[in-house]
């Protein structure tokens, strides 16, 4: 089954669903990455992002529904597959493997492998390269993996949080290097991390699986907008924010701080000033981990959010 053409993204799924057993893994998931963009894949342990990452790179198989790269399914399809490169946190290689046989087999199936990208990050990240990989430090493996997954430049790169045995500076070469060449060489790239803070700067897209379900799918700059903490006493917070979609509150003593959704307008701020209210940014992570917790205990997705009646939730 090929994906209609008008609709075609450089990753796919409709109704994409997972079961082991009475285990439902994937619910009935539907989302598009466009072309050329980084998108970051978030959610909980256990939340299903790498068995969406394992379909659509043909590593699973769906119990039902459709996943598609650049409109075509990618099960026993070599034109599909060769312009993926999947890398995980548990990847395996042979015992007597060393780094430099990986790059080798690498270089084989990636046809935009980069010998001197490679090059340049093995000497970033300080890698030993005719150490069996055996033998590497959990540091050194990732840095296999995030080696493969940059110098490779496949059209769809998943990183399924294999940076996370990297130290501070390591993720940060990381990060840099990875925006670098993507300015230089666009492509997809999807990102598994609970570091949601520390990647928020390079992702454009945002999906958020929560128990099987896609909570949330949309643009980073959009969702960066999308709420704001009000903070003061609480009475003046209640009447500030009643008919507003409230996702967080916290209270001590008198003082409370309420997370609501929808963009301040200029009577907003008037109001907050009356009120004697002040107001603080929320995260990424912050609101991601807010948004969850919202629908886990409503119900709601975030599609259900986006066209309900202000305050429908509170």
């Amino acid at each position: 089954m090929t994906l209609p053409s008008e609709t075609t993204s450089a990753v796919s799924a409709r109704g994409l669903t997972k079961r082991y057993g009475r285990k439902t893994v994937l619910d009935a998931v539907d989302f598009d990455i466009p072309e050329n963009t980084i998108c970051g894949l978030f959610g909980r342990n256990g939340a299903g992002k790498t068995t969406i990452m394992s379909i659509l790179t043909a590593q699973n198989f769906a119990t039902s529904g459709n996943a598609w790269i650049f409109g075509e399914e990618p099960y026993e399809n070599r034109r599909a597959l060769s312009r993926m490169c999947f890398v995980r946190e548990s990847q395996k290689y042979p015992d007597d493997a060393k780094p430099v046989h990986a790059f080798a087999a690498a270089r084989m199936f990636f046809p935009n492998w980069s010998d001197d990208l490679a090059d340049q990050l093995i000497d970033d990240f300080h890698l030993p390269t005719t150490t069996r990989i055996k033998k590497l430090s959990r540091g050194q493996l990732s840095a296999v993996g995030v080696i493969i997954g940059l110098a490779s430049r496949a059209d769809v790169t998943f990183f399924d949080e294999p940076y996370l045995g990297l130290d501070a500076v390591a993720r940060q070469i990381f990060y840099d290097r990875l925006l670098a060449d993507y300015a230089e060489h666009p492509r997809t790239v999807v990102l598994s991390s609970h570091l949601i803070d520390e990647i928020s700067n390079l992702i454009e897209r945002v999906l958020v699986i929560d128990d099987g379900r896609i909570v949330l799918d949309e643009d980073a700059e959009d969702l960066r907008g999308r709420a704001v903490t009000v903070v003061g006493a609480e009475s003046a917070v209640n009447e500030f924010v009643d008919g507003r979609e409230e996702i967080h509150r916290e209270r001590l003593g008198p003082v409370a701080s309420a997370t609501v959704l929808g963009a301040l307008t200029h009577t907003d701020r008037e109001r907050l000033r009356e009120l004697n209210l002040t107001t603080s940014a929320v995260s990424m992570q912050e609101l991601i981990v807010r948004f969850t917790q919202h629908a886990d205990a409503t119900g709601t997705t975030a599609e259900q959010h986006a066209t309900a009646p202000r305050g429908a939730f509170r």
